[in-house]
């Protein structure tokens, strides 16, 4: 038997000999997009149309791209309870001038 068995060749992948975490620092290095679009529709008519776009990045890729929407958001930042306190103080002091207004607009009604 000369040649050798075909069936003990080794398949070549583009993450051969790379670990999870060689992998993964790749895909965080360079960034991935996932992209698609899932629609319904009962005949001619669409019920329902869902656009789903991800992007798998590094914090640092991420602000190159111009993307850094967490920075901003007061949920991830802790300042919802300075934003919550400030709005219901302003939700108190245009109830105040509401009520002052209509109260000036009555005034001036009598007169």
């Amino acid at each position: 038997m000369a040649g050798g068995n075909s069936g003990n060749r080794a398949i070549g992948t583009s993450t051969s000999g790379s670990t999870l975490a060689d992998v993964l620092e790749r895909v965080l290095d360079k960034g991935i997009v996932i992209a698609g679009d899932i629609s319904v529709s009962v005949g001619s008519t669409e019920l329902l149309s869902i656009r789903i776009r991800l992007l798998i990045s590094s914090v640092d890729k991420a602000k190159e791209m111009g993307i850094n929407w967490w920075e901003n958001d007061p949920y991830l930042s802790g300042q919802s309870r300075q934003l919550l306190e400030a709005n219901q103080q302003l939700q108190a002091r245009i109830e105040s001038l509401e009520t002052e207004l209509r109260s000036l607009k009555a005034a001036e009604n009598l007169a």
